[in-house]
């Protein structure tokens, strides 16, 4: 199902494209770790296409079946199981996280808790990227809806932007589109990084 979107969402590119060139610019910069976390990775074709942009991908996914499409169909890439909401790695240890469409099964009162681990998991300047339904104008908290999968949320994009301040983040772009052919809901990207720390004078 979803393995060709990206070629119809040019919109979707471009910010896939400059959240990669933000972990390459940070990576080369500041030394910063490279690596990229794809959470909620599915069949793996973001973990594909930012590999494809120059960046040090890996995919992790709930699903053992969706692993096993995303090793079958990328033999190349590293994929594995796992929970986005504690992953064993060291704090600090990553560039960027992309998280297309996952946050949305989270249960809204431990989305919190989930921007935390992020925030922990990402290196001083690290960048992460959200990709989400949006809730319907007007509606300033969590909009539930049915899925094929297992229930999820809509959010209003300034609901996961507070959340991601409360967490220690940065919002640094966003993007409302509009529905396409394929699909039946708005549709919100978030662009936000963890901040460096600020050097005090001496």
């Amino acid at each position: 199902m979803f393995s060709g979107e990206l070629a119809r969402r040019p919109l979707d590119r471009a910010l896939l494209g400059a959240f990669a060139e933000l972990v390459r610019s940070q990576a080369a910069a500041a030394g910063a770790p490279a690596a990229v976390a794809d959470l909620g990775c599915g069949p793996g074709h973001i973990t594909a296409h930012l590999h494809d942009l120059g960046v040090e991908a890996f995919g992790v996914d709930l699903s053992p079946q969706m692993i096993a499409l995303a090793r079958r169909d990328r033999p190349g890439l590293r994929f594995e199981v796992g929970n986005m909401q504690g992953l064993a790695l060291a704090g600090g240890a990553l560039g960027g996280i992309v998280a297309w469409y996952s946050i949305i099964h989270t249960p809204p009162e431990r989305v919190p808790a989930l921007f935390a681990e992020f925030a922990r998991l990402l290196a001083p300047g690290g960048q992460l990227l959200l990709g989400f339904q949006a809730a319907d104008p007007g509606v300033g908290v969590p909009q539930w809806h049915p899925h094929l999968v297992t229930p999820s949320h809509r959010w209003p994009p300034e609901a996961i932007i507070a959340l991601l301040g409360r967490a220690g983040f940065v919002a640094s772009a966003r993007l409302l589109r509009d529905p396409d052919a394929t699909e039946r809901l708005p549709s919100a990207v978030l662009l936000a990084h963890r901040p460096a720390p600020t050097a005090v004078p001496t």
